[in-house]
């Protein structure tokens, strides 16, 4: 069967099931049968989900039977299955089809999508289900990431998820959240929160002997964001760190921040510039610490505005 024909074979599973609702709660509809009317209009909603899905009908638009209303294929049939499994207290298959919904939805409604992602994870947190709840509100921050480009709203998601993690004991899934919110924050110019985090992290993971290779990135970047506030802060900071974690100080990145404070104390541009060269000709720079870097650069009298 071509995409047509599974697109007409949806459309009329979805006006079948339409009518099963209809027919369930009627009078007689509730007297014979009304509970196993809904179940049957259950599955042909998600009957239909798959044949849009088949189709590849994610944003294509149909009319819902009486109604004069468009819907998005895909995701409103998997929509009507998660309401229909809530009505006969299915809890489990309600969150599965609100979760299909919102991934059928973000390929035409962002929006949508996070409506639907919100509504799988309120039944989970009512389950008691806070792991399955924290991973779909990463896929909520990435929507806010990289289809709507809100980097607020992706941080409240991304620490709402590291709440979830920490209090199921899932540190290492906690910690990969944080760090996004640091990064973010950061970004932001929201220094003293990514401090934090980057200090909570670092300490986190300076005794783990599988995690401690991590910790030097974690004050470095702490380094850098206590950098570009005060060049002080940054001295007493790299410091701290290295009494606290000792292998700091032999690492490639506490001795540029030793470099870039001496450049930056003498105000000398050169200087930091090639500190930042030599270190980028073996440990490559990311967008990150580019940016950083940039932003205390430009606090040196007569910068270029660059790292070249």
């Amino acid at each position: 069967m071509d995409s047509t024909g599974k697109e007409k074979e949806a459309i009329q599973l979805m006006a079948e099931a339409d009518k099963k609702v209809r027919s369930s709660g009627s009078f007689l509809g509730g007297m014979f049968g009304g509970n196993q009317k809904v179940e049957e209009a259950c599955e042909m909603y998600a009957r239909a989900a798959n044949m849009f899905k088949m189709a590849k009908n994610w944003s294509g638009i149909f009319l819902l039977t009486r109604f004069v209303c468009l819907y998005p294929a895909a995701g409103n049939a998997f929509c009507q299955a998660a309401r229909l499994h809530m009505q006969l207290q299915n809890k489990h298959d309600s969150a599965t089809s609100f979760i299909d919904a919102g991934n059928a939805f973000k390929k035409a409604d962002p929006q949508e999508a996070i409506k639907c992602l919100n509504a799988a994870i309120d039944i989970y947190t009512d389950m008691g289900r806070f792991t399955i709840a924290a991973k779909h509100h990463i896929t909520i921050a990435e929507v806010y990431e990289s289809e709507l480009v809100d980097i607020e709203k992706a941080i409240a998601h991304y620490e709402q998820a590291a709440d979830y993690y920490k209090g199921e004991e899932s540190n290492s899934s906690a910690n990969k959240c944080l760090l996004k919110v640091a990064s973010y924050s950061a970004q932001l110019e929201q220094y003293p929160k990514a401090i934090e985090i980057y200090e909570q992290v670092g300490t986190n993971t300076m005794d783990n002997p599988l995690l401690k290779y991590s910790a030097k990135e974690y004050f470095f970047k702490a380094s850098l964001c206590h950098f570009i506030v005060d060049e002080l802060n940054a001295k007493l900071a790299v410091g701290k760190y290295e009494e606290m974690f000792p292998a700091f100080s032999d690492s490639r990145e506490c001795k540029l921040l030793k470099k870039l404070l001496e450049a930056h104390e003498e105000q000398n541009a050169e200087a930091f510039t090639e500190a930042v060269k030599e270190f980028d000709s073996i440990s490559r720079l990311d967008q990150w610490l580019t940016t950083m870097l940039l932003r205390i650069k430009k606090t040196i009298q007569g910068d270029e505005d660059d790292l070249k």
